[in-house]
């Protein structure tokens, strides 16, 4: 089963609707439909889209208004329990990998390689890919959840920790994430976990090789590019991170999508030098990676746009799920903890998957 055919090298939609948060304010809903201005007047073409917004206000509406709800006033989530079996790449195979990566890095051709690797979820009935997303969603403070269905059944779910291209009017902003703990189950546990991550040499090799790769890739697109001195952590829902933020001031006519052409892929999904990373993943990784570790987000026609990479995610086709997670391959990796570093970022999803209904 080719769980990527339904998914092209790229993918645009203009959007029927968005509707999105302001801050101070109460959530703002565009809506757009076709129009033949030959055809149509004005006055027509307002009334037609005023019954359409009007109509997707109530279909909200209810949609927030059914099923029980909480204490806080929250819907009360609740899904029936499916029986699934899973499979996870083997572990032998992964060992291998890292250790060929690991030759390479010694002799000099790469600094850093991302390996992933999968799991398969098989349900015994489908999912719904939309209550998937709205669990992930709401166990994902902190991470850009997205969601893609180009075909009814066949999606891409997922929850990036960081921003590989940000353009508002003239202003770049991203974030360059290396490293990886888990959260820990207290604040105390929480706190040596993050400590543990700022001090360890390796992390920090790694995530210094994605900062410097894309401020230097940034330089002939800007006339400014700034990025903090030292990395700080991320703390998500399960997971922590290493963290550095990048600004830039583009020159005049550098759009979100220009950037992000240079951007793409960076060192934190595919490796350094780029090239030969991108080879080296191509003859060790058995499964394709589609739209793994892709570009996921939006742009529009003044230059601005926004896009994560496809990170913690994965591809639905009915009643397979294949999760992928991935780890930096720098000099002073462990095949073992690499191991458990992919496994902790498979756990966002499962919990997903889990709270959905696979049980």
């Amino acid at each position: 089963m080719d769980l990527w055919s339904c998914f092209p090298p790229a993918l645009f939609h203009v959007p029927q609707l968005e509707l999105e948060s302001v801050s101070g304010g109460p959530p703002r809903l565009t809506v757009r439909i076709l129009v033949d201005p030959k055809r149509e007047r004005d006055e027509s073409i307002l009334t037609r889209l005023l019954a359409h917004a009007g109509r997707l206000c109530r279909e909200l509406n209810e949609a927030t208004e059914d099923g029980p709800r909480g204490s806080g006033g929250s819907p009360v989530l609740s899904s029936p329990r499916v029986p699934f079996t899973q499979a996870e790449s083997e572990r032998a195979d992964w060992d291998a990998a890292v250790r060929g990566a690991l030759a390479e890095i010694g002799e000099g051709r790469m600094s850093k390689v991302v390996l992933a690797r999968t799991l398969d979820v098989v349900t015994a009935e489908p999912l719904d890919p939309i209550e998937v997303v709205r669990r992930l969603w709401k166990d994902s403070d902190g991470s850009h959840v997205f969601f893609f269905e180009p075909e009814p059944g066949r999606a891409l779910v997922g929850a990036a920790p960081e921003t590989v291209t940000t353009v508002s009017q003239g202003h770049f902003r991203a974030t360059a994430v290396a490293g990886t703990v888990a959260r820990g189950e207290t604040p105390e546990e929480q706190d040596r976990l993050a400590k543990q991550l700022l001090e360890s040499e390796k992390e920090g090799v790694e995530q210094r090789i994605a900062l410097d790769d894309m401020v230097a890739r940034l330089g002939p697109l800007a006339e400014e590019v700034r990025s903090q001195p030292e990395p700080h952590v991320l703390t998500l829902a399960l997971l922590q991170h290493l963290e550095t933020e990048i600004h830039a001031r583009l020159t005049v006519g550098t759009s979100a999508l220009t950037v992000l052409e240079a951007l793409h892929p960076t060192p934190a999904v595919c490796g350094l030098p780029r090239d030969t990373a991108l080879e080296f993943i191509g003859e060790q990784e058995p499964f394709d990676r589609g739209w793994y570790a892709g570009p996921v987000g939006w742009f529009d026609l003044d230059g601005n746009g926004e896009f994560v990479p496809a990170l913690r995610c994965a591809v639905v086709h009915d009643d397979r799920w294949r999760l992928f997670a991935g780890a930096g391959i720098v000099r002073g990796s462990d095949p073992g903890l690499e191991w458990e570093e992919t496994s902790i970022k498979f756990e966002p999803m499962l919990r997903a998957l889990a709270a959905s209904g696979a049980r």
